[in-house]
């Protein structure tokens, strides 16, 4: 195939990253991508729990393989509304709240009203609080300013805003010259963005996959069970999520890491070592790497008991869960790694 398309990539991305999808509220991220694939002639539909399955069909006699990203993001709902008329929060998934301190963010009712506010420190002016800059920043010290004219709980409610609603984090999206991607969300948008890529390429390459396989765009992937339920032909799984960047790790930016083990164990001995074979084939950047702190929508296939190997990889993605950034080398180096792997069976 073709080298990545890094304009395909930049425009399916930023579309995805600005559409607004914390997890439990992925909908309408799924239609656009639903949209994106039906509009490249694909057969494609939805389970109870929403996840949108790409299935291209393939020969009987070859077994069944499935990828995965996952479309939700990082969010947070109201938990309550304060007397003075901010919002008291709590996180869907695992953002790090220090890096949440003074981020827009969008508040959406279930009528459908958005409205726009701050995320900051229940001690946020450092002309009136001593502790404005060494408070800690948790979810008990933390609270949303809404840009509306409301003085109490009273004037919130007027606006529909209540309890269990969601808050959208702004995810800031710039592609630079140099070929940097920063954004929230890259956790795991980026490789929805590498899927849509690598299905338009199928189609204008006229490429034929020699099995059948399903693309699988998850909804709960950040609260652990966003692929537990895959269709059951499958006998083997790939996650395409971030690489991790940090200590004792050698990935960077520039990678495309492949995931040994994670704190839910060790992912496919052979399945792995073909990824290895393949990057190195392919003469890619790439690192091996244990990720201690990590799950995926492999593992939550395993955890759910579909009898599959799996494995795992992704472009290298720094800053996990705050301002992440990559580079579209690294995401080059996963879509060739990704295509490789589905091809050259």
């Amino acid at each position: 195939m073709k080298k990545m398309n890094e304009q395909i990539l930049a425009d399916y991305a930023q579309q995805l990253l600005g559409i607004d999808s914390p997890t439990g509220f992925t909908r309408h991220a799924i239609a656009w991508i639903e949209e994106q694939v039906q509009a490249l002639g694909y057969t494609c539909y939805r389970n109870a729990k929403g996840n949108l399955i790409v299935e291209i069909e393939g020969p009987a006699d070859q077994p069944v393989v499935a990828v995965s990203a996952h479309t939700d993001t990082l969010g947070l709902m109201v938990r309550a509304i304060k007397k003075d008329g901010k919002l008291a929060f709590t996180r869907l998934g695992g953002p790090c709240l220090p890096t949440l301190d003074g981020e827009y963010c969008r508040i959406i009712t279930r009528q459908g009203k958005v409205y726009t506010g701050t995320i900051l420190s229940t001690a946020p002016a450092v002309h009136v609080y001593k502790e404005a800059s060494s408070q800690e920043r948790s979810e008990e010290m933390m609270e949303v300013r809404i840009d509306e004219l409301v003085r109490n709980e009273a004037d919130v409610r007027q606006l529909g805003i209540q309890a269990g609603d969601i808050i959208a984090i702004d995810p800031k999206t710039t592609i630079t010259p140099s070929g940097f991607i920063k954004s929230r969300f890259l956790d795991d948008k980026i490789s929805a963005a590498i899927f849509l890529t690598l299905l338009k390429a199928l189609k204008d390459e006229n490429v034929t996959l020699p099995q059948k396989t399903y693309f699988l765009f998850s909804t709960y992937e950040e609260v652990g069970h966003g692929a537990s339920w895959i269709p059951g032909d499958v006998t083997e799984l790939l996650a395409v999520d971030m690489g991790c960047i940090g200590t004792d790790l050698s990935c960077t930016e520039t990678d495309v890491s492949i995931c040994a083990k994670d704190s839910g164990g060790p992912y496919d001995y052979q399945m792995t070592s073909r990824l290895i074979e393949l990057a190195q084939a392919h003469q890619l950047p790439y690192a091996v790497d244990i990720y201690p702190f990590y799950g995926s929508d492999c593992g939550a296939a395993l955890k759910g008991g579909n009898d599959i190997r799996g494995a795992l990889i992704g472009p290298g993605v720094h800053a996990s869960h705050g301002m992440e950034r990559t580079h579209m080398q690294g995401v080059s180096a996963a879509y060739t790694l990704l295509a490789a792997y589905l091809i050259e069976k």
